[in-house]
């Protein structure tokens, strides 16, 4: 049976669910940065015991030389930070303070993560009783098997938070996490190399990147081979992707402080060989007055209503020559005409830049359940003067009754897809899949819905011939209409019969 991505892995779960009993001890907006900070507490602690104990072995003395941890990217913990130190003081009145000041000494031994780590654990409305508790089981449940990866498994276990986060959050949700199988099937496709650069300008948590590397990782290349370029508006989760990536072993340049990408773009000269993103859908009042003139509008000036095609535009100014994109968008990104939006697609579509276009099922995503668009854009397409369309609105399974997800053997079908495409061997499959060129797009007056293309998916015959299917259903139409009209009389009796008229 194909993998699926959202299966409950029970280390991941287990600490979730042990972590919960901080719910409704804490106002809401401030558990994620508790668990959040505790994980990477653990995690960095528990990759300076390991890394301190092999220099002891070692016998040379450099059990306290920085550098002997920066060769092997591991951060250096104070002693007063160190997870031993933190679990001594699990339950005692002091327990805020001591990992309040854990967060200050790493911050103040380790550069890049100044002012990042959350420093609430002291707080008045925080138990700290409970908190204690939670302490403990941080402490007694994560245990190390000796075939697993310390930062693989608290990576995960951060993973696995944060998407749990975006779940109970909803709406608020989406700002920081898009699903794990919407990002690994953007890396799949695009395919990102060793010693490539990969950007995103509203990075959220810095899922793109985490998959990036993995990606980079598991055909050959190291987890390091990628240099990450990111931007995020929002402070808190500025902080959480400097986190998830210092947990991940990345280095990463999201700039000095949190900013708006529009009107403070930290990446200036940057020119990305992949861009991978998941903008604000619809985004409004952007700004777009102040930034008529821009030098990233060469497509056409955004309407001041909607983001989209200010985010895309945006995206094709950091290209590198040979640069991708990949991008998700809600559907009204495919075929709005208004405030100029059909003129600057029509623009990109002209200068051969779209090269596919990939229809999503519903509900993907915890926040929306607006249907959405995978987009990819390149600077140098292997088939020249042509588009990929997929309809992948029937892909997927059902994980509850809100949330669907894809499985690997999904995801891999459509890195296929579009491999075959790039080669030119791919071969139409109606209600699937199509390869058009840009005078086709022109007859459909520029839209790319994918359904225009692909078609309707064809019916397996069922051998019955047309004329005797349709007396047969007309017949049984006919059935179902009488006996609803005897149950329609019947259930006007039965009112009558209690003093209700119909």
């Amino acid at each position: 049976m194909a993998e699926k991505n959202n299966a409950n892995i029970g280390f991941e779960k287990q600490i979730w669910d042990a972590a919960c009993v901080l719910w409704g001890h804490i106002p809401a907006a401030e558990y994620r940065k508790v668990i959040v900070g505790l994980i990477f507490l653990r995690y960095i602690s528990n990759a300076f015991e390991k890394r301190y104990n092999e220099l002891v072995a070692d016998g040379d003395g450099f059990e306290d030389d920085r550098d002997a941890y920066a060769m092997e990217n591991v951060f250096f913990v104070p002693e007063e930070a160190r997870w031993s130190k933190i679990a001594s003081f699990a339950h005692t009145p002091e327990i805020g303070t001591t990992i309040d000041n854990a967060m200050r000494a790493i911050e103040k031994e380790n550069t890049a993560l100044k002012n990042v780590l959350p420093k609430n654990y002291a707080s008045p409305d925080l138990d700290k009783r409970v908190l204690g508790d939670v302490v403990d089981i941080f402490t007694n449940h994560i245990h190390m098997n000796n075939d697993q990866n310390d930062k693989d498994l608290l990576g995960r276990t951060y993973e696995y938070c944060i998407q749990q986060f975006a779940a109970y959050e909803g709406v608020k949700g989406g700002e920081f996490y898009t699903p794990s199988s919407i990002v690994k099937t953007i890396v799949a496709i695009l395919k990102p190399f060793a010693n490539c650069r990969v950007y995103d300008p509203c990075c959220g948590s810095g899922g793109m990147f985490v998959q990036s590397a993995k990606f980079i990782q598991a055909h050959s290349g190291k987890r390091g081979d990628i240099a990450v370029y990111g931007q995020e508006s929002n402070a808190d989760t500025w902080k959480m992707a400097k986190m998830n990536m210092a947990i991940r072993g990345i280095d990463a340049d999201f700039g000095p402080y949190q900013a708006d990408t529009f009107f403070n773009d930290l990446h200036k000269t940057l020119k990305a060989d992949f861009i991978m993103a998941n903008p604000p859908f619809n985004l409004s009042n952007w700004g777009q007055d102040k930034l008529k003139d821009d030098v990233r509008w060469k497509y056409g000036t955004p309407p001041a209503s909607n983001a989209n095609y200010a985010w895309i535009q945006h995206m094709i100014h950091h290209l590198a020559p040979n640069g991708k994109i990949g991008l998700v968008l809600a559907n009204g990104a495919l075929s709005s005409q208004s405030s100029g939006e059909g003129d600057i697609r029509k623009n990109i579509i002209e200068a051969d830049l779209v090269e596919g276009i990939v229809a999503l099922p519903t509900q993907l995503f915890y926040s929306v359940t607006i249907p959405v668009t995978l987009w990819f854009i390149s600077k140098n397409k292997k088939q020249k003067g042509k588009t990929l369309f997929i309809d992948a609105r029937k892909m997927g399974y059902m994980v509850d009754r809100k949330h669907r997800d894809f499985t690997d053997e999904d995801i891999q079908k459509l890195a296929d897809t579009f491999e075959e495409f790039q080669n030119g061997t791919l071969e139409a499959i109606k209600g699937f899949c199509a390869t058009c060129d840009i005078q086709d797009i022109a007859k459909q007056d520029y839209i790319l819905t994918p359904g225009r293309y692909v078609g309707i998916e064809e019916q397996e015959d069922d051998g019955e011939p047309f004329e005797e299917k349709m007396t047969r259903l007309t017949s049984e139409l006919s059935d179902m209409f009488t006996k609803s009209h005897e149950l329609e009389e019947e259930i006007r009796k039965k009112l009558g019969a209690i003093g209700y008229e119909v």
